[in-house]
């Protein structure tokens, strides 16, 4: 939200002020009541949207090269930096704070019954039993309930020894983040698990105070795996590596590509495709119905960039790798469509035999404390209706070394079995930490790691070369899904080709490649790879991508504009078939009727130049009146000329 719109919508909250039936107000005459929603929305403003928080004074530190929270964090944060506590004159009586109100920050609380004991202790999200519903308004009144009231159902009353015994999750919602969370999120549903996770954090009922580290060194194992271009001699059995492939988007071209550089029968693909990419979903399931050791995730989530549930789908994703018993893997990798190899199979498969028993995971390298900050694991966030939402503030377990860096990472299956079905309290309280961490697979495998029993298999190389530009890829891009600031890779060019032929330390993978961007540089590492493709190899310099398919998309996806530019493009090329037979008025083989909408839309790009739009319809041929399957193509026009110059008097 711009600012603007944001000061906007501020005044617009102020004039709940105004009494919309007020008149001339006699003098020493109280100010009449506020009236409907006006009044509960300035009840509830408390500098939702403006902070006036000092903001923290940087260190000079180096940009940090693999995790996606930019350098001035602070500033470019949704809600600004943190807040210096302030004190509230308190009447008569001069209050303690006591430890909760320690662990909430500046936060103002009114006290609930306590919850039981080890209550939540497991990470998984579960279904929320306990309803809130809103209060009927008084008669004849015109103004909504609060929706973070609870209530009982209503129900017969119960004898009381058979009446079940309910948590009442009641406090007051006073935190100018929780406020703001609660202001902007959509589905009652969501508003209800803000509600809970607030409240069940204010009890201390949410987040483990203290976890146990297992490792038997201090500080951080220091394993340095050299690469050697001779390893590929050593007989040492070969790994078998489990690749984990997440790809979401339209790009099903590129994710061929991608597949076919990684592909070996000795390996296993287990592939996720984001609920929301249907046409994608379609493609992959058509490649791996080919090949006995590719799978698809039966399951589908709706991952976004920063959220919890990416955490969660890897954890799945590992569990169910574990229990595919006719699958025996050594290693985990997890890569999107928009990561290549820049070395072999073969150079991978040598590395990594070496070194079967490391795990290969990249650290931020910098000072911790800076780094909590900055990523905002001293944060309190929750992921509800596709949103990563902040809360408030919260303290870091004690006990443990908080450790992260890149979320694209190499486990060994030992390490990825203690993760997945441990129950120590190292792994179930992490767990339980990081469901309401902001980019918890950052963190989460780092953290774990160190403080635990394999902290000496640790190797602080995730086999990766991330092509980082912080000026170009941290614009707070993803404000509109989280409540942070964050940044993303930048895309490959031909210019950097040298830099994977010159990497001298151990990288096996590259990213990001977006072959709607630049396909030349994809090319070009097929052939340093693989060998040049034949001369005269048909299609080497296009690329074409889907943006719509009526079999997997629905009408309702696009809008009025998009889908009446679809149709003026068929419409086009049918206009462009019957112009061909000019002069020759009754053949009617080129002349057609569209019947229906568009089949299918994809960019064209041509040496990496956009060309337009192919665009695939069905149309009744007027000489056979039969169905047939026709493709337009839309170029865009450069240069366009005014019939009538406007009046500029």
């Amino acid at each position: 939200m711009s600012r603007e719109k944001r000061e906007d919508r501020t005044r617009g909250l102020n004039k709940a002020e105004e009494d919309p039936r007020r008149g001339l107000q006699k003098k020493d005459e109280p100010p009449p009541p506020l009236y409907g929603k006006a009044a509960l929305r300035h009840k509830l403003q408390a500098d939702v949207y403006h902070s006036h928080r000092p903001k923290e004074k940087l260190r000079s530190d180096s940009n940090n090269n693999e995790n996606s929270v930019p350098k001035d964090f602070d500033s470019n944060s949704n809600l600004g930096a943190r807040s210096q506590r302030h004190k509230a004159p308190v009447p008569n009586v001069k209050r303690k704070l006591d430890k909760t109100q320690s662990m909430l920050g500046n936060e103002v609380i009114k006290h609930a019954p306590s919850l039981p004991k080890g209550h939540n202790q497991t990470y998984i999200h579960q279904t929320h039993t306990q309803l809130l519903t809103l209060p009927a308004p008084a008669q004849g009144s015109n103004q909504d309930p609060p929706f973070y009231q609870t209530r009982r159902p209503a129900s017969p009353p119960l004898p009381p020894s058979l009446e079940p015994k309910r948590e009442q999750l009641q406090c007051e919602i006073s935190g100018k983040e929780a406020i703001s969370a609660l202001s902007r999120a959509k589905s009652r549903e969501c508003r209800q698990q803000i509600v809970e996770v607030y409240c069940k954090h204010k009890e201390r009922a949410l987040m483990p105070e203290k976890v146990p580290r297992y490792c038997p060194i201090e500080g951080k194992a220091n394993v340095n795996a050299q690469w050697v271009e001779d390893t590929v001699s050593i007989t040492t059995p070969p790994v078998r590596i489990a690749f984990v492939l997440v790809v979401h988007g339209r790009a099903s071209r590129q994710f061929q590509r991608l597949f076919k550089a990684i592909y070996h029968t000795s390996h296993y693909y287990y592939i996720h495709v984001d609920r929301r990419s249907n046409f994608l979903h379609r493609e992959v399931l058509s490649i791996a119905s080919q090949l006995p050791n590719v799978r698809v995730t039966p399951w589908r989530m709706a991952t976004i960039w920063g959220g919890a549930s990416l955490l969660t789908m890897y954890l799945r994703s590992m569990e169910d790798l574990l229990k595919m018993t006719d699958w025996t893997w050594d290693f985990f990798i997890n890569l999107s469509a928009a990561d290549y190899p820049i070395r072999t199979n073969e150079q991978l498969v040598s590395f990594l035999s070496v070194y079967r028993n490391m795990n290969f995971i990249k650290s931020h390298g910098r000072d911790n404390a800076r780094f909590i900050r900055k990523q905002g694991l001293d944060r309190l966030f929750y992921e509800c209706d596709t949103h990563m939402w902040r809360l408030g503030d919260r303290k870091i377990p004690e006990g443990i070394a908080v450790d992260g860096g890149s979320d694209w990472f190499l486990l060994n299956r030992p390490f990825v079995d203690y993760v997945v079905n441990s129950k120590d309290e190292l792994v179930s309280r992490m767990k339980r930490f990081y469901t309401y961490t902001l980019l918890p697979a950052e963190s989460f495998f780092h953290t774990v790691l160190e403080n635990s029993v394999l902290c000496e298999t640790m190797v602080d190389n995730n086999l990766r070369l991330t092509n980082w530009n912080r000026k170009l890829g941290c614009k707070c891009q993803y404000k509109h899904i989280v409540d942070w600031c964050g940044c993303s890779p930048n895309d490959f060019k031909p210019s950097d080709l040298l830099r994977f032929q010159q990497a001298s330390r151990p990288t096996f993978f590259a990213r990001k490649f977006e072959a709607s961007v630049n396909q030349e540089i994809i090319s070009q590492l097929d052939a340093f790879l693989f060998g040049e493709y034949p001369p005269g190899t048909p299609g080497l310099q296009a690329y074409w991508e889907n943006i719509f398919e009526q079999e997997t998309d629905r009408l309702s996806t696009l809008s009025d504009s998009t889908l009446s530019h679809y149709h003026a493009f068929a419409r086009m090329g049918l206009s462009r078939a019957a112009a061909s037979l000019q002069g020759h008025p009754n053949d009617n083989s080129c002349r057609y009727v569209a019947m229906s909408h568009p089949v299918s839309v994809h960019l064209y790009f041509l040496s990496d130049q956009f060309l337009g739009y192919l665009v695939h319809l069905v149309a009744t041929n007027q000489a056979s009146a039969q169905l047939e399957s026709l493709e337009t193509w839309v170029t865009p026009k450069d240069h366009f000329t005014l019939a009538n110059l406007p009046n500029t008097n």
